[in-house]
């Protein structure tokens, strides 16, 4: 089974590097698939001035953004804001520096990347009191295994919502919008595994 090694960098330069990988990931994958600023933004719902500064490391993008970036490319998530090597590590939230939603009330860890021999990535997600966030559709197929660790979570999808507490956990079809809301006192501290469907099922969907 191939490792995955999640580039940790230091608190001091940890804003400034998450930006550059996303960067670079941007310019390597738009080029890859031939696609333009202009074609970009119109799939992916980003100006193209704003994919512009974060393909050079100018701007911090939020979780939405990158998850819009990430649909339009038909990537996964943590394709964009990791860089993997054939090696091992202990992954340390407290060296992780987090993408951020809701004014920094939510705050998105992703401790594995995405392995193709796998199918999934894995992610630690903290939200504050009255945090909300706010998911777009990933890729056809993709299911989300989620485990509340501490607090109290309302999570809505489709025409459902349903209220997890600690130590309880959901899984559902993530391919659709779909919304986190801390309900009590307590920072929710929570466990996210995306998983993807093959790109075959994906393409008969």
């Amino acid at each position: 089974m191939r490792a995955i090694y999640w580039t940790v960098f230091t608190s001091g330069e940890a804003l400034e590097q998450l930006s550059k990988v996303v960067g670079e990931n941007l310019r390597r994958l738009r080029a890859a698939q031939g696609l333009s600023l202009e074609s970009l933004a119109r799939a992916s719902g980003v100006s193209k001035s704003r994919l512009g500064q974060i393909e050079r490391g100018e701007a911090n993008p939020s979780i939405s953004t990158v998850w819009q970036i990430a649909n339009a490319l038909r990537v996964e998530f943590s394709t964009l804001v990791s860089s993997t090597s054939a090696n091992t590590v202990l992954v340390s939230r407290s060296r992780l520096e987090p993408v951020t939603a809701d004014a920094g009330r939510c705050r998105t860890y992703a401790l594995f990347a995405f392995d193709p021999a796998l199918g999934f990535e894995v992610y630690l997600t903290e939200v504050d009191p009255g945090g909300h966030l706010h998911a777009e559709p990933h890729l056809d197929g993709t299911t989300e295994t989620l485990t509340v660790f501490s607090g109290t979570l309302a999570v809505s999808f489709a025409d459902e919502e349903h209220t997890v507490a600690a130590w309880e956990a959901i899984r559902f079809m993530a391919d659709t919008v779909h919304e986190y809301r801390n309900l009590g006192d307590d920072v929710v501290t929570c466990g996210m595994v995306l998983a993807y469907a093959h790109p075959e099922k994906r393409a008969r969907r």
